[in-house]
C-alpha cells in the first residue's frame, strides 16, 4: 500500500483552499483595513435589519459584533503604521 499524493496541491497563502480554486492573494494593509471597516458596516446593517424584524437577540449580537471589526481595523492601523488618510 502506498500513500497517494493529492491531485491538486494548494498554492499560495490559502492552504485549505478548495482544490481547483484560485489562490487568495495577500491583501495590502490598506485593503485589509477597508475590508474590516466594510465588515463592521455590514454587521451594523444586519443588526438594524434584525431590529426591524423584531429579532432582538440576533440584533443584539450583530450590533455588538460591529465594534469588534472597528477595533481590529484600528489595531491594524497602529501595527502597520501606514500613512494617515487625507
Amino acid at each position: 500500500m502506498t500513500i497517494a499524493r493529492q491531485a491538486v496541491e494548494p498554492q499560495g497563502p490559502d492552504t485549505v483552499a478548495v482544490p481547483g480554486s484560485p489562490p487568495i492573494p495577500e491583501l495590502s494593509p490598506r485593503a485589509l483595513h477597508a475590508r474590516l471597516l466594510e465588515n463592521a458596516a455590514l454587521r451594523r446593517m444586519r443588526g438594524a435589519e434584525r431590529l426591524r424584524n423584531n429579532r432582538l437577540e440576533d440584533a443584539d449580537y450583530w450590533l455588538h459584533a460591529a465594534p469588534v471589526a472597528v477595533k481590529k481595523a484600528c489595531a491594524l492601523r497602529e501595527t502597520k503604521s501606514f500613512a494617515p488618510l487625507p
